[in-house]
């Protein structure tokens, strides 16, 4: 047997036989479950749910017939199997059975073999259909998840609107847009609207991180490699240009990118044409480009960091996503989005945020914008004892009674400086170090590291 029994009812008037029937299944391995008569039988199977019945056909009262119509005609208990126990040997009763929802019938006197036989069956096909059936609901869920991030840009205030207007314009084209904005304010999800609102929205889009890259794949990951190009280069494989091909292509974090690999991007972007790393054959590609940074680009030309070439060409079409500070009539709209979306998730009802929970937030600066509110939802949900979220685990900042932390002022590399700085003197750096910040601030540890090394930002413990 399995390291989960199952359990299984009998049902029978005849105390011998229930007391034969019980002690082949527990040898077995499996529970037992008895009751004397179908209204019995009944009330156990809708409390325990028992995972198959053996039911006696013949008996007082309620005969096996009738209880197995009611068990079959109750949402709580229609999907337990039915293995109708009968002395009888006659084709009409057993065609009754059937004809009432069994799924099988045993003849008494019962052999061992075939009664454990037909239970094992019958049980290991009702896992494998509850398995199917948590399967299909779980991709169901991940479906609905899918499409709901496609169109999550949640918010009607005027900063918003302004930026859906420019998202409807530069859809129409097939221009390359640069997007800029706050870690976390969604640059991610604009881009996708782009995509999805464009004339290559039946073709693919394809993201890549360069921040997320060691500096010696980012070539690689854009545009693929021949075989045996470097160590490890066991076949070829193709970049992520070539993967876009009739489509999209979304580069995150382009800011990150090292000046000889701009070189290259801005020949993509003039000529649609690339060779792999360790190759000699130009191949053309039919890709739109969408980019975003958090950095302030105009700063990196100035300092070197950036090929002033790559910038013009890259903004085009530029869009500018506002923090969360300047969009706070979105907020309860948001708390709403990611409450109701946190309790599909953990499969958890949620029946409404407390007053004082939706203030705090709306005073809350949230320096790491729409990612840290999101964040601080899940953990709301998951620590609050009720269905009402309150204010128990908001930051510290934003807590009930507390100020608004202060905005940052100037650049976006010193406002992601002031708030990953904010991030490592928490309590949280304090405890769980670096995965605990790199969870707040929503990015992987290796991508931590390396933006504290790229803004100066030395590790305080």
């Amino acid at each position: 047997m399995a390291a989960d029994p199952a359990t299984v009812l009998i049902v029978d008037d005849e105390a011998l036989n229930r007391d034969l029937l019980e002690q082949e299944l527990l040898e077995a391995g499996y529970q037992i479950l008895s009751a004397v008569n179908g209204e019995e039988a009944i009330r156990i199977a809708t409390h325990s749910r028992p995972e198959l019945i053996l039911l006696d056909a013949m008996m007082e009262g309620l005969d096996g017939f009738a209880t197995c119509q009611r068990l079959k005609a109750a949402d709580a208990t229609r999907g337990i199997p039915v293995i109708f126990l009968t002395a009888l040997t006659d084709t009409e009763v057993k065609l009754r059975a059937f004809a009432v929802g069994a799924v099988d019938y045993v003849t008494k006197p019962f052999q061992t073999g075939e009664l454990l036989a037909r239970v094992g069956t019958h049980i290991s096909l009702r896992r494998e259909v509850e398995a199917h059936r948590k399967s299909k609901s779980t991709i169901q869920y991940l479906v609905e998840e899918l499409r709901a991030e496609r169109h999550s840009i949640v918010g009607d205030s005027p900063a918003l609107r302004r930026v859906l207007e420019q998202i409807a314009q530069v859809a129409r084209t097939d221009s390359t847009v640069l997007i800029q904005g706050e870690t976390g304010t969604g640059k991610e999800l604009v881009a996708r609207a782009i995509h999805d609102a464009g004339a290559r929205r039946e073709r693919p889009l394809v993201k890549l991180n360069c921040a997320a890259l060691p500096r010696e794949l980012v070539e690689s990951e854009l545009f693929g490699h021949e075989k045996g190009a470097f160590t490890g280069a066991l076949q070829q494989r193709r970049g992520r240009f070539e993967l876009a091909d009739g489509g999209t292509l979304f580069l995150d974090e382009v800011g990150e990118l090292p000046l000889d690999t701009q070189a290259k991007l801005l020949r993509v972007l003039q000529e649609r044409e690339f060779e792999r790393v360790g190759g000699a054959r130009s191949l053309k590609v039919d890709v739109r480009v969408i980019a975003a940074t958090n950095r302030d680009l105009h700063s990196q030309v100035a300092a070197g960091r950036f090929r002033a070439d790559l910038f013009y060409r890259l903004n085009v079409l530029p869009i500018v996503v506002p923090p969360l500070r300047e969009r706070r009539d979105d907020i309860p709209a948001l708390l709403r989005h990611f409450a109701a979306k946190t309790a599909r998730k953990l499969g958890r009802p949620v029946n409404g945020i407390a007053p004082a929970f939706m203030d705090s937030a709306r005073a809350y600066d949230w320096p790491g914008n729409i990612r840290e509110l999101e964040n601080v939802i899940e953990r709301a949900m998951v620590m609050s004892r009720g269905e009402v979220l309150d204010g128990s685990v908001l930051p510290a900042a934003a807590a009930p009674g507390s100020p608004a932390a202060p905005a940052a002022d100037g650049t976006l590399e010193e406002m992601e400086r002031a708030h990953i700085r904010r991030v490592l003197e928490g309590a949280r750096w304090i405890i769980e170090g670096e995965r605990g910040a790199a969870r707040i601030l929503g990015l992987n540890p290796s991508t931590l590291r390396g933006r504290l090394r790229k803004l100066g930002i030395r590790k305080t413990s």
